[in-house]
């Protein structure tokens, strides 16, 4: 079994063109939640785009997808117990309780109105619950959408796995529920299950994400209540209210949303564009960043300036 020292040794294939971008790191209390967040690029660019990561991640996943948007400003926050957040309390780690947060962090920073919102496979959920409720921006981005409800994916006994392996987190006595989701074994299955790509040092750099940043939550309650949330809604729900451009980044090979199902969202948005992206999986922001970094580009170049 590697040991985290071995895989941290591991090189980002972008860090070189990450270096390149001014960042900053900032924090604002938002319900409760000390919210850590960093601005990345120039705070006079065109366009800011306020970044919401996916379940259990944090804002480090987004990097190499912002490596290669030079000229854009992005705001990208920890969400509330993950990373290094602390928990809401002043409401729930809902969908609801997300999506109040995020509209209160976003006026707090000074940005409503102006960014374009972007969320990636769990944040997919928040951003576009927090749009179709009146949130205002120019535009919402969606990289790996749950188009459908996870419990319906591809992947049905996997997914069951999935659920049971929370319930017992939750059950067992909290020191106990926090070593079971902080699992090597389990973080390694689930990295080695998402990875489409055959570049091994690529996969290894990967794994080393995963297993540096996927157990940065606060504690069991937690991230056992965002889960719940996870399962709990999905985009499709909302989709006809989303009343904004949209530009959905597809995985041809997802393995949490079929892309059968990403067209029939597309349908459902009453403005969206879909690109899909063959080759690869759920880990759009890892192993496509510079396919990512282009269709954004496309669509917010295209968008008309206040």
């Amino acid at each position: 079994m590697p040991t985290l020292e071995v895989m941290n040794a591991v090189a980002s294939p972008y860090a070189a063109r990450l270096a390149t971008i001014p960042v900053e790191q900032k924090e604002v209390s938002v319900l409760g939640s000390t919210t850590r967040y960093w601005e990345y690029g120039d705070a006079d660019a065109v366009w800011t785009i306020l970044v919401v990561h996916g379940y259990r991640g944090e804002h480090h996943g987004l990097e190499p997808v912002i490596a290669h948007l030079p000229g854009y400003r992005f705001i990208s926050p920890d969400l509330p117990g993950f990373g290094e957040s602390t928990p809401l309390t002043e409401t729930s780690h809902s969908i609801a309780g997300y999506g109040e947060w995020l509209r209160e962090f976003a006026e707090r920073v000074g940005v409503t109105g102006t960014a374009i919102i972007l969320g990636h496979s769990f944040g997919t959920i928040v951003t576009s619950a927090a749009v179709a409720g009146g949130m205002r921006t120019p535009a919402l981005i969606l990289i790996n959408p749950i188009a459908i409800s996870g419990l319906d994916g591809p992947r049905r006994f996997a997914t069951g796995l999935t659920v049971a392996y929370y319930r017992a987190a939750a059950k067992l006595p909290r020191r106990l529920g926090y070593a079971l989701l902080n699992n090597w074994l389990v973080v390694q299955f689930m990295s080695s299950a998402l990875t489409k790509t055959r570049d091994k040092a690529l996969k290894k750099w990967i794994d080393r994400e995963h297993h540096t940043y996927f157990n940065r939550f606060t504690d069991r309650d937690t991230v056992v209540e965002a889960f719940d949330a996870s399962i709990s809604a999905d985009v499709s729900s909302v989709a006809a209210r989303i009343a904004v451009p949209t530009l959905l980044v597809a995985a041809e090979l997802d393995d949490i949303t079929p892309i059968s199902a990403q067209y029939t969202l597309q349908r459902s948005i009453p403005d969206a564009r879909l690109r899909v992206l063959g080759g690869v999986g759920h880990l759009i922001h890892y192993e496509a960043p510079d396919r990512a970094a282009d269709a954004i580009r496309d669509f917010v170049d295209a968008l008309p300036r206040s």
